[in-house]
């Protein structure tokens, strides 16, 4: 640099604009005031995700009519359930031996005791039904609406909402066992 006072030139036009920035904002806030609307002017549709998803209070948790999964097994694709349990993915590992993520390993799920994971901490209400076996029924309420199933749990999902989608992903845990359950008799 042939002049040495370049640097202090530069430097100072840097202050100057960031001064002018930050004033233009106080002044901005200052003559313009924000208008609250009396109405939303997007509504977000939470319709599909359930009542349990939008509310905890006890009506929320109240039983959720679930039909039989008997019948919607005889025709549940394994496959599908597979993908659509990606997104189960992120809280449960699946392979034998795998360990717990925020959810337990759901590695032979059906047959074995509802808290079956050993050192994993399961909240208090799942911790009362530790010496009850679950069933093909008792899973396919849980995931319809884990919060109306278990009140108490820790699970925060909303559940699977479509009969035909949770009779899949009920067929694929089936079939991740040494020796898969059962199918229940209609």
């Amino acid at each position: 640099m042939k002049n040495p006072l370049t640097f202090n030139k530069i430097s100072a036009a840097v202050i100057i604009a960031l001064m002018l920035a930050w004033i233009a904002n106080k002044a901005g806030e200052n003559l313009v005031e924000p208008e609250k609307l009396a109405k939303d002017s997007y509504v977000v549709d939470t319709s599909a995700l359930g009542a349990a998803a939008s509310s905890s209070t006890p009506a929320a948790t109240a039983e959720v009519a679930v039909p039989p999964i008997a019948p919607l097994l005889a025709k549940a694709d394994p496959e599908a359930g597979e993908k659509f349990a990606k997104v189960c993915s992120t809280c449960h590992s699946f392979g034998k031996g795998e360990p717990a993520k925020m959810g337990p390993n759901l590695y032979g799920i059906i047959g074995s005791k509802h808290a079956h994971m050993a050192g994993f901490h399961y909240s208090d209400a799942m911790q009362a039904l530790a010496d009850k076996d679950w069933t093909f029924e008792d899973l396919n309420k849980f995931l319809a609406g884990p919060r109306a199933a278990v009140p108490g749990t820790k699970m925060t999902y909303a559940g699977i909402k479509s009969d035909s989608d949770r009779a899949n992903v009920i067929a694929w845990l089936r079939s991740l066992a040494d020796s898969p359950q059962p199918l229940p008799k209609e």
